[in-house]
């Protein structure tokens, strides 16, 4: 990637660019300022403050708790350290499902509470009037296909989605309808690889796969996952680039040992 490239903000339209040159598209979660800042300076393209914070940062077992109010905070704090990559906000459970002027008073919140740059919700036909009443006040909209977990009681379970035929004939009718109604990209979470690499070929938006294989236009992974810091989670797609919960444990246990044993501070160490 060219200086320019890793300097010049990521916009939507740029997305759309690097899927017709084939450049992969590279998108991790943050709730934070000083995660979010290394994340942007490292040159992630996109970062998406995650409804999965509801797990990650509040010990939730599910995405379904986390408010409204809880999310504008994190996008506070990602946006406030980001410089170049696009930010991507969950819409969380209760904001849009079944009335489209709730979906945009939610979705107006966002953009205007914290300057993200875009919104993410999940479903289909079953939200298409609100992603059509969000995308109609200018606001940028991701589109969410697959395992969607804020559908987590319904499914009754995180397996793979749309392994049957039935399903998967509508994951690509509703991947279909979401790029006409205007959605600028799509998360496929956790359905089989053909499929997922079907339906990326079929749009001119991009899609970004988690669990969904390498035919997809992009990746994303949760950042507590990849960093090692959860260690409890281990799903086949999952791939750990760094052992942070080992390293965090040894640092703690060093630092209260040292203060157990009167080593920290040293002289050096104060004034």
């Amino acid at each position: 990637m060219s200086t320019e490239g890793k300097t010049r903000p990521v916009t939507t339209h740029r997305l759309m660019e690097m899927k017709q040159r084939g450049e992969r598209i590279a998108m991790l979660t943050a709730y934070d300022y000083s995660t979010a800042r290394i994340m942007d300076a490292a040159g992630m393209d996109v970062i998406l403050v995650g409804d999965s914070a509801a797990n990650v940062m509040a010990g939730f077992d599910s995405t379904l708790p986390i408010t409204l109010d809880n999310m504008i905070y994190h996008a506070k704090s990602v946006v406030r350290a980001v410089k170049r990559a696009l930010v991507v906000v969950d819409l969380p459970f209760g904001t849009y499902q079944g009335n489209s002027k709730e979906a945009l008073a939610s979705a107006v919140r966002i953009m205007k509470e914290t300057e993200a740059n875009a919104v993410k919700l999940e479903g289909g036909l079953e939200v298409i009037e609100s992603v059509q009443r969000i995308l109609s006040a200018g606001i940028p909209v991701m589109g969410h296909l697959g395992l969607t977990p804020q559908s987590i009681h319904q499914f009754g379970t995180y397996t793979v989605r749309a392994r049957e035929e039935a399903e998967a004939a509508k994951l690509a009718d509703d991947a279909a309808l979401l790029e006409r109604a205007g959605c600028f990209g799509l998360v496929l979470e956790k359905i089989p690889a053909d499929l997922a690499a079907r339906v990326s070929a079929s749009l001119r938006i991009p899609t970004i796969s988690i669990g969904a294989g390498g035919g997809c236009d992009g990746q994303v992974l949760v950042m507590h996952d990849m960093l090692g810091i959860n260690t409890e989670f281990s799903p086949r797609f999952l791939r750990r680039y760094a052992d942070l919960f080992t390293i965090m444990t040894d640092a703690f246990v060093n630092y209260i040992a040292d203060v157990k044993s009167g080593a920290f501070p040293s002289d050096a160490e104060q004034y």
